[in-house]
């Protein structure tokens, strides 16, 4: 069974995307211009990415010095090819206006088409950067902001990347130290915004620096200093700018000048190597854009938005970007699926237990005909599967956003708000474990570089910790997305799980999945409100990982649940092996839950309150 195949049937047999084009925005659009889309990116991937995963994961980035003196980042010839042909096909803005040269497709087609190249090559593609950046910069910069930056974004002449973490900082941002300062100069009518100086030094930026595209718009997390000189501390001061690695005007035009953004190294990884990694120097004095003797020193960059409102712009790019890594994640762990699943049918060893298996004479039989084999192979399914119809569903609620009435569109939003974190974390964590059986699956030679799998679990291990860890994901979780808006968010979830339990209890094939899910949605009720009982959030929150394991898994029930009442009553091969899936699912996994709410439930203080000289 093919991704195409698995893919049509969430689109258009569960998801019911075809019934979109009913909505005036995607009004043009048909089933067929919908497989049109998919059938482009299926090619592409085939033809320019699948074919070098192997090549950009031994040919790693390096660094040489350019002619203005900076480090430049050397890029496989296949890299740049990719990136082409990707901006070629109209994708990156896919989902944009026709007036902002889109095509106006729903965001579920986008996604949906993108899973093509995740699973080809993850290591290539750094598509979903810029994209974020160019949606965040049209949500919050100005109009001429959006015309010059994101425009030349989403029409593949420039890259974004998103600057936030900072070596002392790592993940707690209200620590950053990036200063911006009023630039001195008499610009304060410049077009593309309030001009400020920028310094300070960012991590772990990926895509900070290539060759692909004539200029890259960083995304910059900085704070203004008040009167005295002092930055504000906490998440309160910080801001967000725009600052261009090279200078432009506001037709969109580059001056010739190289902005004070300079590379000051790369990360080795141990995955996704095929995408720069960069640590990024603003301000140190390389470069002097426009100076002038009044100029105040560091790199130019133009405020987004309002003074001390940089995370509130951020985080819409940040939630687009765990989506993407949610959906990057299940693509990894399908693609390991599969290149197990195919060495499991053609791999003869060992011969049935019992009967003819004491036959040393007699055929081996493929790996594919040992129960525990099919174990390992049912486990990737369920959780790849199981994640690509969580993401495409999340997908869906983001058309329901833009393009339903108003109560949908809010119950939509509601709904997003409370599966973000699950759909980070969840394919994170479990396509991770995907990869590994897939290793499995292929013993020793999948421990050896001969086949891709070890690839697929070295590329995917980053997504733990990719936009935010699993620790954050899950404080999100428990600590504001169950709490916020007075319980609206859970509550909206908790609703869907009802409908979807009482509408596969009049099924008698799904019935005892039907109780099975009711009663462990009920405990995950009562472990949120154990958890909270005391008021305290060191107690809520210290368990906060098991939490969201549990409640992740009751997603990933629900989820399935509802694909399997699409699939009961048909007796094709596909609809048997999502049945299959589901039954794994609910007989291995959902039990799972009963040993991580017991420690939510009664706020075990095991880890929080061992002493650290006691490691």
């Amino acid at each position: 069974m093919s991704l195409r195949t698995t893919l049509d049937f969430l689109l258009y047999d569960w998801l019911n995307a075809d019934s979109l084009n009913q909505r005036l925005r995607f009004s043009d659009h048909s089933r067929e211009t919908f497989d049109a889309v998919l059938d482009t990116c299926e090619r592409i991937a085939r033809e320019k990415y699948a074919p070098f995963n192997r090549l950009v994961d031994t040919q790693e980035p390096r660094t040489e010095v350019g002619a203005d003196g900076a480090l430049r980042v050397i890029l496989p010839q296949a890299t740049h090819d990719a990136r082409a042909a990707y901006a070629e096909s109209g994708m990156l803005a896919a989902a944009q206006d026709y007036e902002q040269g889109g095509m106006q497709l729903p965001y579920t087609v986008e996604a949906a088409s993108n899973t093509f190249f995740g699973c080809a090559s993850i290591s290539i593609g750094s598509n979903l950067l810029s994209v974020g950046n160019a949606n965040c910069i049209r949500t919050h910069g100005t109009p001429v902001q959006a015309e010059v930056f994101a425009a030349n974004e989403f029409n593949g002449r420039w890259a974004g990347t998103m600057c936030l973490s900072e070596p002392q900082a790592g993940s707690s941002l209200s620590d950053i130290t990036t200063r911006a300062v009023p630039d001195g100069m008499d610009f304060a009518d410049d077009p593309l915004g309030p001009r400020y100086r920028i310094t300070g030094n960012k991590m772990w930026i990926s895509s900070g620096e290539h060759d692909m595209t004539e200029n890259i718009v960083h995304l910059v997390l900085a704070k203004i200093p008040d009167e005295s000189g002092k930055l504000i501390a906490g998440t309160r001061g910080i801001s967000l700018f725009i600052v261009p690695k090279k200078m432009v005007n506001a037709k969109g035009e580059l001056t010739g000048e190289r902005n004070d953004v300079v590379l000051a190294g790369l990360n080795h990884k141990l995955g996704w190597r095929g995408t720069t990694n960069t640590l990024l120097n603003f301000g140190e004095g390389a470069f002097k854009p426009d100076g002038g003797a009044g100029a105040a020193a560091g790199a130019v960059g133009y405020l987004v938005g309002k003074p001390g409102e940089g995370l509130r712009c951020m985080f819409h790019m940040m939630n687009e970007a765990r989506i993407g890594i949610g959906m990057a994640a299940t693509m990894l762990g399908l693609a390991g699926y599969y290149a197990s699943l195919d060495y499991a049918k053609n791999r003869p060893q060992g011969r049935p237990i019992g009967g003819a298996g004491k036959d040393a004479t007699a055929p081996q039989v493929r790996l594919i005909e040992h129960a525990d084999i099919k174990r390992m192979l049912l486990a990737q399914k369920s959780y790849g599967e199981g994640a690509l119809a969580l993401a495409l569903y999340c997908a869906r609620l983001v058309d329901e956003m833009h393009t339903a009435k108003a109560d949908a569109a809010n119950e939509a939003r509601l709904l997003l708000e409370v599966l973000t974190p699950i759909v980070k974390s969840w394919p994170s964590e479990w396509c991770l474990e995907a990869n590994s059986l897939a290793i499995q699956i292929h013993g020793g030679y999948g421990y050896t570089r001969d086949f891709p799998v070890e690839q697929y679990w070295r590329d995917n291990r980053l997504n733990m910790i990719h936009e935010g860890t699993h620790g954050i994901q899950a404080m999100d979780l428990l600590g504001r997305k169950v709490l916020m808006e007075d319980g609206k968010a859970y509550g909206v979830l908790v609703a869907r799980f009802k409908a979807t339990i009482d509408k596969a209890l009049q099924i008698p094939a799904l019935e005892a999945h039907a109780r099975s899910l009711r009663e462990h949605a009920n405990k995950i009720d009562a472990a949120t409100k154990a958890a909270w009982s005391t008021g305290k959030p060191s107690e809520a929150l210290a368990n906060a990982v098991p939490y969201m394991q549990a409640f992740g898994h009751a997603v990933l029930a629900w989820i399935w649940l509802d694909v399997g009442m699409t699939c009961v009553g048909k007796t094709d091969d596909a609809s048997v092996g999502r049945l299959g899936a589901m039954q794994f699912f609910f007989n291995y996994e959902l039990p799972k839950i009963d040993a991580w709410l017991n420690v939510v439930s009664s706020r075990d203080s095991t880890c929080a309150d061992l002493p650290e000289n006691a490691f």
